[in-house]
């Protein structure tokens, strides 16, 4: 009887982190309230000691109480700093007001409004975190924030599901962005190196022309090589994330119409 093939162990599954635990029980509105650029940020300053557990509006009451028994530290109430518990909202756009600007579809963190430029933009409510993100930058006030869930806020309106959801659309729109500023940056490294290229081929008849040729190629370049460090750096960062050790840029708070949120450290 022939011998059975020695088979490889499975890969050991690692144990999930404590930010991992954290972000599990955030909502994933990716809303910014808390003071950080997104529920998962937030999770790793709670876990890292930097953010009280009491920053997450959309969460509520619930999520404290969620969050406490996981850190085992006491209910507290929401941090008014941080914004209110309310029913959940979803962003409605006046389609006659709508000039097509693209500004809100850039700022939705979850790609809940759909349009193009010039053209009138509408919101999916089914996809819509109700995060607020989208109505600060509107240049003609045509959003407004519409409750869907009266009587009811925090948990209460808002589901597990739903917020699993939300984090795969949050994920799924960096890749596409990151992989748009990729694309673009190849492209400008391209024109870059046609450039390059262009002025070694050309002829200097004289000293003023020659002053100038070297004046452009210079200016290339240094254009190049800024594009060589960030790509450097990008790359870095990039490995850094796939370790498990998030960037410093990651835990920035990002820009926000949301009130400045209390991030004490933790005693």
């Amino acid at each position: 009887m022939p011998a059975l093939p020695i088979q490889a162990p499975p890969p050991a599954i690692q144990p999930a982190s404590l930010a991992d635990r954290i972000d599990a029980l955030l909502p994933q509105t990716q809303c910014t309230k808390c003071g950080y650029a997104g529920c998962r940020p937030y999770a790793e300053a709670i876990a890292a000691g930097e953010a009280q557990h009491n920053q997450c509006p959309p969460g509520g009451a619930e999520g404290i109480r969620r969050l406490s028994a996981l850190l085992g530290r006491p209910v507290i109430a929401l941090n008014p700093a941080n914004g209110v518990e309310r029913a959940r909202p979803v962003a409605v756009i006046d389609e006659d007001l709508c000039i097509g600007c693209t500004l809100c579809i850039q700022a939705c963190p979850v790609d809940a409004i759909v349009g193009a430029a010039k053209q009138m933009h509408t919101v999916v409510p089914q996809l819509c975190t109700g995060c607020d993100l989208c109505v600060a930058p509107c240049p003609v006030d045509c959003i407004a924030m519409v409750d869907v869930t009266p009587g009811r806020t925090g948990w209460a309106a808002w589901s597990a599901e739903q917020a699993g959801s939300a984090r795969e659309r949050y994920r799924q729109r960096g890749l596409r962005l990151q992989r748009e500023k990729d694309e673009n940056d190849a492209r400008l490294a391209q024109k870059a190196a046609a450039k390059m290229k262009q002025l070694e081929q050309e002829a200097a008849t004289d000293p003023v022309q020659q002053r100038e040729q070297e004046r452009k190629k210079a200016i290339v370049a240094a254009a190049m090589e800024r594009a060589r460090l960030k790509k450097l750096e990008q790359d870095q960062q990039t490995s850094q994330a796939q370790a498990g050790q998030p960037a410093a840029a990651a835990q920035a708070p990002a820009p926000s119409s949301q009130p400045a949120a209390s991030k004490g450290r933790v005693p």
